[in-house]
Order: C-alpha cells, then structure tokens, then sequence
C-alpha cells in the first residue's frame, strides 16, 4: 500500500525572484489560455519529425522574456524558441509552453517552465499548469511548494507500489528499441506507468509525490531545469541514467524518492548501452 502523505504546511513567503519568475509564468499561462478553444486558427509550424511549434509558444515566451528582462536586464537566457542570449552569471532557462502537442489537440497536460542558474547551478524554479492553475516553485535551500502548500516527494518505498511517468524519445527514434527494453523492465514489477506527454509537469508531479519516478531520454534543458529543482527541493534524487548530474547536458534524466530512485537506476542500468549512461 502506498504510505499516507504528513499534513501539508502552508504560508512560506516566497524569495523576491520567484515572485518575477510567477509573474512571468502567470502572463505566459493568459496567453496560452487564450488561444486553448481556438487552436484550430493557429499558425503551426514543424521543427522537426514530431517537433511543433505554434505562435502561442513563441508571444508565451514573449511574455515571459518582457517580464524578466525588466526586473534583470543583465542576465542571460535560454529559450526553446529564440536560443541562447548573453548575460551575466545568471541564467533563464525557459519553455514557454511545454507540451505543445497535447495543448493543439486540446488536451490539458501543457504547462510553462521557468529555470535559474547561477555559474551553472539552479537556484530557482516555476512550473505552472495553467489548465489546472496549479503553480509550483522551489528556491535552492527553501523547500518546493505547490500553491503555497509545501510538498515532499512520495514516501513510497518498494517499487512494486510505484506509479512512474515516462517520455517516449519522439524526435530520436534510434532510442526507441532502447526505451522499449526500458519500460519492459520497470513495467512488469511497478504499479503502473503514464505518458502525459509534459516532462515539466511530470517532473513536478514527482516532487509533489503524484509519481514516485520519471525516466526519459533525449530531453532538453528547458525541459526539465524547472522540474529537476522542485525535486531536490522536494526531498527526491535525480541524476542522468548513469548516475551521474550530467542530465541538463546530455538530456537522458532519471527522477524519484530516494528509496525509487535506488531501485529504478539498479534495473535501468542492466538494460542501458553504455552511449546513454556514460
């Protein structure tokens, strides 16, 4: 049985840069609900095999870049949709608009993610879910919270109990085998396994304790900068399928409570070529 979760703490003032991160993330989350009942209008272009990109994500991360640039006009960024721009020590890590397929097809797992790294280290983090108006944030040393309520990772300690998400590698096909050996180990011997198709949100949803472990390949920065501190955060471990803090480089992520995380990585590593644990 999964283990009951302690009472919810609330009330925790939130450092002066979250609170411009949630301002940016809120404008980013009005523009994308917006446009939600008219995505048939959209101007929709193809990066790339299964790689969209609408003129919602691109006037989201509009916002979101206005917003910060005017709090911080010295720091640097790097967004999914206009790259990388020069600043100082200080980084943004931004996507607008995680989950553009699902938010095209009306299907309300989409969210923004908001990242910020000092000398290459996260210090600050906003997920939000605008469907659900579900914001999540984490400042290094304070604590994750959901709406203001503080959140720790699952308590659950066997896998054979645990829910985990996962991402397919839609865009490199050559994991695609290598995923396959992946969910066909962990499927038989976990409680379950979704595909919500958001790294973001599911990466929030471990820290949360929704999910008790996440694995995917071939991710991107913006994708799980957000999501890898609310974890920390959180009380949970994550690392790149090796074990080791290269996931923001390399994009290959495993996330859990501590007790999943030991778990998932032993079996993981049996199956994995050693291209995506080095």
């Amino acid at each position: 049985m999964r283990p009951r979760r302690p009472p919810a703490v609330t009330g925790f003032p939130m450092h002066p840069i979250i609170n411009i991160a949630v301002k940016a993330a809120r404008r980013a989350g009005n523009v994308i609900m917006r446009h939600l009942d008219r995505v048939d209008r959209l101007t929709v272009e193809n990066k790339g095999r299964n790689d969209f990109v609408s003129e919602v994500d691109r006037q989201a991360e509009a916002e979101i870049i206005a917003v910060l640039r005017a709090a911080y006009p010295d720091h640097g960024y790097l967004a999914e949709e206009s790259g990388a721009q020069p600043g100082n020590d200080y980084r943004w890590i931004i996507d607008p608009l995680d989950g553009t397929t699902n938010f095209l097809h009306g299907y309300p797992q989409f969210g923004v993610s908001i990242a910020l790294e000092h000398k290459g280290r996260l210090e600050h983090a906003v997920v939000f879910d605008p469907h659900k108006n579900e914001l999540f944030t984490a400042s290094r040393g304070g604590g994750a919270q959901l709406n203001d309520r503080r959140i720790r990772v699952s308590a659950v300690t066997d896998l054979e109990y645990a829910l985990l998400g996962t991402g397919f590698p839609f865009r490199e096909q050559e994991h695609l085998e290598t995923w396959i050996d992946t969910l066909r180990t962990l499927l038989p011997i976990c409680s379950g396994v979704r595909r919500a198709g958001s790294a973001a949100l599911d990466l929030a949803h471990v820290a949360a304790g929704r999910f008790d472990g996440f694995w995917e390949f071939g991710l991107s920065p913006w994708d799980m900068a957000a999501g890898c501190l609310l974890i920390e955060e959180a009380g949970g471990l994550v690392s790149d399928l090796g074990g080791g803090k290269n996931y923001l480089q390399n994009g290959n992520i495993l996330a859990a409570n501590p007790k999943i995380f030991v778990q998932m990585h032993e079996r993981l590593r049996a199956v994995l070529p050693a291209a995506l644990t080095g």
